[in-house]
């Protein structure tokens, strides 16, 4: 059974490496591949089995790269690899997916390869329940139904949510996206990371460039990743923004 190991930190794959020559009975791929996109270049190539698939990767991240595998006719198996404090092992359990715990034992690898399968977008999407339905914390992703399926998007690239009637548009680095989740419970999520500049608008804090005064006397907020346009900052909240702009 040929294995392909896709991780971003050298070590990490020099281990997982290690522990898979000590079970015997599977061929490793080399040298392995460190981001998303040179793993989906690999896996058309090499056409490995299994795929042990490192969850945060730089680009497109694990979860990503395992979506984009469900369009293939014939994708391998993947194992997630994961640390311990990146998903609740509850999510994990319930979504279905293989996976291993960094760092993987010989005795937990061995058990997860010979569970792998193909995951399906179910599975993934499962994984990115919004943390009032799990119980766990912030969403690293935010899964979306498009004319594609479903969509994963990493929230560390989204730019903004705007509500307009009973859809929310989240606009991300690649696009957009509409999501049928409330605003409220989406501030209340990621309040962290996202502030309110409109009763119906939260951007991402560290996309804020500029908050800027047009000649009548409007307010606007100029955004990384919009290419020059902005978005309207309410009276009420123009003070909050100020203040929060001050912190950074």
């Amino acid at each position: 059974m040929n294995v392909l190991i896709v991780d971003d930190e050298p070590l990490a794959r020099e281990h997982l490496s290690d522990v898979l020559r000590t079970l015997g009975g599977y061929t490793l791929l080399e040298p392995g591949a460190s981001h998303g996109e040179e793993a989906l270049s690999l896996i058309e190539n090499l056409k490995p089995d299994v795929v042990l698939l490192d969850i945060r990767l730089p680009g497109l991240d694990g979860l990503q790269v395992a979506a984009k595998l469900c369009e293939r006719e014939l994708p391998p198996s993947v194992v997630f690899s994961v640390a311990p404090d990146e998903f609740s092992l509850q999510a994990l359990q319930e979504s279905g997916v293989s996976y291993v715990l960094k760092p993987a034992t010989a005795e937990a690898l061995g058990a997860a390869l010979k569970e792998a399968h193909r995951p399906n977008r179910v599975q993934l999407a499962a994984l990115t329940r919004p943390a009032a339905q799990t119980g766990s914390g912030p969403r690293s992703h935010i899964s979306a139904r498009t004319r594609k399926g479903i969509e994963l998007i990493p929230i560390d690239q989204v730019i903004y949510f705007i509500a307009d009637h009973k859809y929310v548009t989240l606009r991300h680095e690649g696009g957009e996206v509409l999501l049928d989740e409330p605003l409220k419970a989406l501030e209340d999520e990621f309040g962290q990371r996202f502030v309110r500049i409109h009763r119906n608008a939260l951007v991402a804090r560290d996309r804020i460039e500029r908050l800027q005064r047009t000649p009548l006397g409007h307010f606007q907020l100029f955004l990384r990743g919009l290419n020059g346009d902005a978005l309207i900052v309410s009276r009420r909240h123009v003070a909050g923004v100020r203040k929060m702009m001050q912190q950074l």
